[in-house]
């Protein structure tokens, strides 16, 4: 089995590349810049799969720009050429470029919506068509609570509440071909992102107003994207599933 992760050099994608890893998956992963980063998530990839004592799969990461849309056609061509067949599709790559609704740029709003929903479009129209040939493929798409709204992020909200729609869409058309298609709906996790773009004043919502007083763990991401795209969870399909703690909404 193996599957196509974006954003897997850090952070959720990283533990997610590496879960699989050491389930025996193939992982192609993207990264958008960070080489050593990149070599890094191999080598823990590699070092997975041994220690659970699975054969070394292939791992390989790509460097990816998922606002270039010809660079998408190139890069899912060179990972359908590498790995025999694909199964599943994660996209958790995603960016932001945070203001206030009337002062964004078109270019802040541009890039988001090209990185965060024009690109996961992409890939899951290039890799759909490969698992029809299969019968089978299973689709993840990472989202935000930033998908209901969220101040500041007009664009990036607007990226995953459409990411939302897109993944429900393929779902009715392509469950009829054995392929799955769901949403997982992240709360807070540290990462380099939420480091550089939650403000502390975030911070401390999430600390008062979630249920469980603490944030998530990639681990516990990549454990139920792992779910969805393995044989236990074949029959979730359309689903939007949150794991957030309990807290249900961005400020």
């Amino acid at each position: 089995m193996n599957v196509f992760v974006t954003g897997g050099s850090r952070g959720i994608g990283r533990q997610i590349v590496l879960r699989f890893a050491r389930e025996g998956w193939g992982v192609a992963f993207t990264y958008a810049g960070n080489q050593a980063a990149a070599d890094e998530t191999i080598v823990l990839a590699e070092a997975a799969a041994r220690e659970a004592g699975n054969a070394s799969p292939l791992i390989r990461g790509y460097q990816l720009d998922l606002r270039d849309r010809a660079a998408i056609e190139k890069t899912s061509e060179e990972v359908f050429a590498a790995f025999d067949e694909m199964h599943a599709l994660v996209n958790n790559a995603a960016i932001v470029r945070n203001n206030a609704a009337v002062v964004m740029s078109d270019e802040e709003w541009d890039e988001v919506i090209a990185a965060n929903l024009t690109g996961p479009f992409l890939l899951m129209r290039a890799f759909t068509m490969h698992f029809m040939s299969n019968r089978f493929g299973r689709i993840v798409n990472i989202s935000s609570l930033a998908e209901g709204g969220c101040s500041g992020q007009a664009n990036y909200a607007a990226s995953k509440s459409g990411l939302m729609g897109l993944t429900q869409t393929f779902a009715k058309e392509y469950g009829p071909k054995g392929i799955t298609a769901n949403i997982v709906t992240v709360g807070y996790v540290p990462t380099d992102m939420t480091k550089d773009n939650m403000a502390e004043q975030l911070h401390q919502f999430w600390m008062k107003h979630c249920p469980l007083k603490r944030p998530g763990k990639g681990e516990e991401i990549a454990d139920l994207v792992h779910f969805l795209c393995s044989e236990r969870g074949a029959f979730i399909n359309g689903e939007r599933i949150r794991v957030s703690g309990g807290l249900t909404y961005a400020p």
